[in-house]
C-alpha cells in the first residue's frame, strides 16, 4: 500500500506531538547569505523528491514482509520518516523566515550582517564574517550576529575600539578594515 503525501504529514505531526517536538520555530527573521539560502532550498528538494519518495518506498516493502508488529524494517522506516518530515517542516519554516544578506545594501564602512571584519586583538590579527545564527561556525571565522562578539561588532567603524564582554573579562578589539 503506497501512502498519500497527506498520510505521511499527518503520521510526522502525530509523532512530533506524541514527542513533544516543536514543530515550527517563532516567526523570527532568520538572515542567510546567498549560499546559506541556497543550501537550504537544496536540502529541502532533497528531502521532498529523494528522501521521501526512498522512504515510501522502504515502508511498501516492509509491509510486504508482513507482520507488522514484530517488523523492525517497517519501524526504522517509519521512525526516519517521522524524521525527514520533521525537518522538512523546519526547513519550510527557515525559509518563510528567511532574509537573503544583501552586502551590496549595507552602510560603507560600517559592520553589517554578511560583511567580514579584519579586527586587531593583542597585536594579532583575527578575521571574521558576520553571518546569521544558522550558518555560524566559529572554528571558521562565521560568527553569529547574536553572539556577544558580533553583536559588538555590527554598527561600528573602521579605526574603532570595541569593548567586549568575555567570562574572563573586558577584551578590547580595534577594527582594522571592513569587507562588504
Amino acid at each position: 500500500i503506497f501512502y498519500p503525501l497527506d498520510f505521511i504529514r499527518q503520521q510526522a505531526i502525530i509523532h512530533t506531538l506524541k514527542f513533544k517536538i516543536p514543530t515550527t520555530m517563532p516567526d523570527k527573521t532568520m538572515y542567510l547569505t546567498d549560499e546559506g539560502y541556497k543550501k537550504i532550498k537544496d536540502e529541502l528538494e532533497h528531502l521532498k523528491k529523494v528522501r521521501r519518495p526512498e522512504i515510501a518506498n522502504r515502508i511498501k516493502e516492509a509491509k510486504e514482509l508482513g507482520d507488522l508488529a514484530e517488523n523492525a524494517e517497517y519501524a526504522d522506516a517509519r521512525e526516519e520518516q517521522s524524521f525527514t518530515e520533521g525537518r522538512i517542516l523546519e526547513l519550510e519554516d527557515m525559509m518563510k523566515n528567511a532574509q537573503v544578506i544583501d552586502s551590496k545594501a549595507s552602510v560603507p564602512n560600517q559592520v553589517d550582517i554578511g560583511d567580514t571584519v579584519v579586527v586587531e586583538k593583542d597585536g594579532a590579527s583575527l578575521t571574521y564574517t558576520i553571518v546569521g545564527s544558522n550558518e555560524a561556525d566559529p572554528k571558521n571565522g562565521r560568527i553569529s550576529n547574536e553572539s556577544p562578539l558580533g553583536e559588538a561588532f555590527l554598527g561600528k567603524k573602521k579605526g574603532e575600539a570595541v569593548n567586549v564582554k568575555t567570562p574572563k573579562g573586558q577584551v578590547v578589539y580595534k577594527i582594522a578594515s571592513i569587507k562588504s
